[in-house]
């Protein structure tokens, strides 16, 4: 018994510990926040010399005729359809992957994973090229077309090893009531997707709002820049960067992300557990 008891200690010790390590640098990015340009580069102190929230209201005034609360409203323009259109394009080719045959169904998935290992780097100047083309550049319509196609193949591949998981006899069951194809999906799968479904939404929400790079490369309009874009443009705007400005406002812009994932963990672990992704 003690023996036991000793080590549930440890393990708790353990996961403590490392705990601490993980969130540390997001509580010394809170506590930067507060402090001086001096602070930051002159003292190894944790906490500031004294708590106030200019920096935040600086910060949110931004570094020039845009401010951050257009840099938020475009972030949420941005993420929003983006989750949507993904949750609802890659459910659909997921159910027809995982509970119909087709001529050419395998390869087709199989190429279909198989666009998985193409890194980013081979795929922005062909994509960049075709947007230009539609006339897309410095919209939105780069974001929202991929995912309103299905184009990110981690969640089909997430949303039929859901499927796989689901009795054939469900449907079977629904088409003798006299079921169509999409009210099987719609009435009977949907519901029981949902853990799958958040998080898969969880994942798009995360990757997209955190995007730099492709924000970068297809957004030119300041009027129209993120959040990542809008704190990178706070430190190419000043010759002497103001860090606590810049902290305050790089902790406002991940405490969504913090939030929506201890609000919705419990769909995230559950999601994760059903859709054949655990070790």
């Amino acid at each position: 018994m003690k023996a036991r008891t000793l080590k549930k200690s440890l393990t708790y010790l353990f996961l403590i510990l490392f705990g601490i390590v993980m969130i540390y640098p997001i509580l010394w990015m809170f506590f930067a926040s507060f402090k001086t340009n001096n602070e930051i580069f002159g003292s190894l102190r944790l906490l500031p010399e004294r708590f106030s929230l200019d920096s935040y209201i600086a910060g949110w005034k931004g570094s020039g005729r845009v401010g951050y609360d257009k840099f938020f409203a475009n972030t949420f323009k941005l993420v929003l359809p983006v989750v949507a259109f993904t949750l609802v394009s890659c459910s659909i080719v997921a159910y027809g992957f995982a509970r119909f045959r087709f001529p050419g169904r395998r390869p087709l998935f199989m190429l279909l994973i198989a666009t998985l290992m193409l890194p980013n780097a081979v795929i922005i100047i062909p994509r960049y090229t075709l947007f230009n083309t539609f006339g897309w550049l410095n919209t939105y319509l780069p974001f929202y077309m991929p995912a309103l196609f299905a184009c990110y193949p981690f969640f089909i591949f997430m949303l039929v090893q859901f499927f796989r998981g689901v009795p054939r006899e469900l449907d079977e069951s629904a088409y003798i009531d006299g079921c169509g194809t999409f009210r099987v999906f719609y009435s009977i799968l949907l519901p029981l997707m949902k853990p799958s479904l958040f998080s898969a939404g969880l994942f798009q929400f995360m990757w997209t709002w955190n995007d730099y790079f492709n924000s970068l490369i297809f957004i030119n309009s300041v009027e129209k820049y993120p959040i990542s874009l809008g704190l990178r443009m706070s430190l190419d705007l000043e010759a002497s960067v103001a860090w606590g400005n810049v902290l305050a406002m790089a902790m406002v812009s991940v405490l969504p992300l913090i939030l929506l994932f201890f609000v919705a963990q419990k769909y995230f672990v559950e999601g994760i557990a059903t859709t054949g992704l655990k070790g």
